[in-house]
């Protein structure tokens, strides 16, 4: 028997395992999915040194392919992060049951009465690359909204989504709910994913999470329908009316907390009323913090900069790097993200509502900020628990022409960064900002 084979004969076995776990899972209990949720969390914080010894095996296969820093800091769990993890599965078990929820109730003229009703999709395909943490998301995630879910992990957090897959399926055991509900593809082999997006008798939809390599190919050899997002190509705006204290610390943090996330910042554009003044305090400072500013136009003399190309617009560095250039207005910068942006997340920074209004109205990012740093668009910040909105296509949507809509998120700031120990702080001084 060949490889291929076998590779078809183990994704055959698990699309049709997923399936019948999909159909129980339909019908399942809030109190039962909840249950199984708890329990996970519980087992993974027990587990801990587990998950950080199988980590550090990811680790050494990391540095042995010669990943970028970043790319590393994607892969590490710690306890911090492993706590993180635990809270978002709690977090996830504690929402509100979506399955039988009422969204749209109307009567015809004929005297139907119709509603329109969240049931479940069936089975998810999740294919991801190297954060271990995505397979608790994921995993939370799919089971919460009373979907099966095959999860098929990078190959550098192979032993990492192992550890953690184990603690999710001892939850759905302690829950009395099927094993196969959340399962992982056991190989490294690529054969699996290729498997996997032809499997239309199976999956009913896959979620690729990771760079645009993977989603592209995704995109273009899936038989399976897709939910997808290209790249995080994540622009900041500094407006002539923002408050410098909070610009300087957003876009610090934005840009230098985590450099391999696609909530980090990747394009800064600035009124080029203060860019003498203002932008060149910040640009200076993200100089002084080791980060490559590739600089536009007249930025282009601030000390320390390198001139950018024009390659470097609409460019995920996921690095210690950052394009950047001035801009006439506000109505410039939408230009401009309209032009080089990845409809991902967007913040301006002002402290002149009419602009940020203009700016959160007219971008179709899912996500917009106001005066909040873009690494809240990574994580457990949002009451979703977890990050689980993916750009896709509104033509894909089922539903009649009246509903064809699509949320975007407004996020509210006051400056905040996304420090553990800010927050504090923020709600000491009477913040009301949405995120504290």
């Amino acid at each position: 028997m060949t490889q291929t084979t076998d590779i078809t004969e183990l994704m055959t076995k698990i699309g049709a395992e997923a399936k019948a776990a999909a159909a129980e899972l339909a019908s399942a209990t809030a109190e039962r999915k909840h249950a199984a949720l708890i329990s996970a969390a519980e087992n993974v914080w027990t587990a801990r040194a587990e998950i950080i010894a199988a980590n550090a095996q990811d680790l050494d296969f990391g540095r042995s392919k010669g990943l970028s820093d970043a790319m590393m800091d994607r892969l590490l769990l710690d306890e911090a992060r492993i706590q993180s993890i635990v809270d978002g599965l709690r977090a996830i078990a504690e929402q509100a049951d979506p399955v039988g929820e009422v969204m749209a109730e109307w009567t015809q003229p004929s005297g139907l009465n119709i509603k329109r009703v969240r049931t479940p999709l069936g089975v998810i395909g999740v294919i991801y690359e190297s954060r271990p943490n995505v397979t608790a998301d994921a995993g939370a995630l799919c089971l919460k909204a009373g979907n099966a879910v095959i999860l098929r992990g990078g190959s550098e957090s192979f032993h990492s989504s192992q550890a953690i897959h184990a603690c999710l399926v001892q939850g759905l055991r302690d829950a009395g709910l099927p094993e196969a509900a959340i399962q992982l593809v056991p190989t490294r082999d690529r054969a699996a994913v290729q498997a996997m997006l032809t499997m239309t008798d199976t999956i009913d939809v896959i979620v690729p999470r990771g760079g645009k390599g993977l989603v592209g190919l995704v995109q273009k050899e899936a038989r399976v329908p897709v939910f997808a997002h290209l790249e995080g190509i994540v622009h900041i705006y500094v407006d002539e009316h923002a408050d410098p204290a909070k610009a300087l610390q957003v876009v610090l943090n934005a840009k230098t907390r985590r450099t391999g996330i696609c909530g980090a910042a990747e394009c800064l554009l600035i009124h080029e009323a203060v860019a003498d003044t203002l932008g060149t305090q910040i640009i200076s400072a993200l100089v002084a913090a080791g980060v490559e500013v590739r600089a536009g136009d007249s930025l282009g003399q601030i000390a320390g900069t390198v001139p950018a190309t024009a390659d470097d617009w609409g460019r995920e560095f996921l690095d210690m790097i950052i394009a950047a250039k001035t801009v006439p207005d506000v109505q410039g910068a939408i230009a401009h993200i309209r032009d080089f942006g990845s409809q991902h997340t967007d913040c301006v920074l002002t402290e002149d509502q009419g602009v940020a209004d203009m700016f959160m109205q007219r971008l179709d990012s899912a996500i917009v900020m106001h005066n909040a740093s873009t690494q809240f668009a990574d994580g457990g910040e949002f009451w979703h628990g977890r990050r689980n909105r993916d750009r896709h296509r509104q033509d894909a949507c089922p539903w009649p022409r009246r509903s064809r809509a699509i949320d975007q998120f407004q996020v509210l700031g006051c400056g905040a960064r996304d420090d553990a120990d800010l927050a504090p702080r923020l709600i000491k001084t009477g913040c009301r900002c949405h995120l504290c």
